[in-house]
Order: structure tokens, then C-alpha cells, then sequence
């Protein structure tokens, strides 16, 4: 992966002057998810907080993403 796992928000915002590919989204993910469990939060809490409402994605995009989500905590597990 071209692309470390960011370890704060920080991190995750200064993604946005990549050029966006697969491995930007793949690293962007990991690092959301590290940074919730440091937090202490669960899958569940992410997944909610993924499929809420939003004006960027529309539910059935929210949906993909938050399998998405799920399959990349379980492989990070």
C-alpha cells in the first residue's frame, strides 16, 4: 500500500490532497477504524454513525459503505 494507516483525524484530513484511488479509500478506512477503537467505540457505533443520514451519499451508498466498513474491521481485527 502506497499510503501509511492514518493515526488521527488530523491524518484523515490531510488525505483529501491525495489523488483519490483504491488505496487512498483502503488506508482512509483503516485509519477511521483505528481511530474509533482507540476511542473505544464499537462496530456497532461506527456502522450507525456510517448509515446516518447525510447529503454526500445517498442510503443504498451509505449501505455498501458500512459492509465495507464491517469487513475491513473484522480483517483488521
Amino acid at each position: 500500500m502506497n499510503y501509511p494507516i492514518p493515526h488521527s483525524s488530523q491524518e484523515i484530513v490531510a488525505l483529501r490532497q491525495k489523488p483519490i484511488d483504491e488505496e487512498l479509500v483502503a488506508a482512509a478506512i483503516a485509519g477511521v477504524i483505528k481511530i474509533v477503537r482507540a476511542q473505544g467505540q464499537s462496530l456497532e457505533e461506527l456502522t450507525a454513525q456510517v448509515l446516518a443520514d447525510d447529503s454526500l451519499l445517498d442510503i443504498q451508498q451509505r449501505r455498501w459503505l458500512s459492509q465495507v466498513v464491517a469487513q475491513a474491521w473484522e480483517n483488521l481485527s
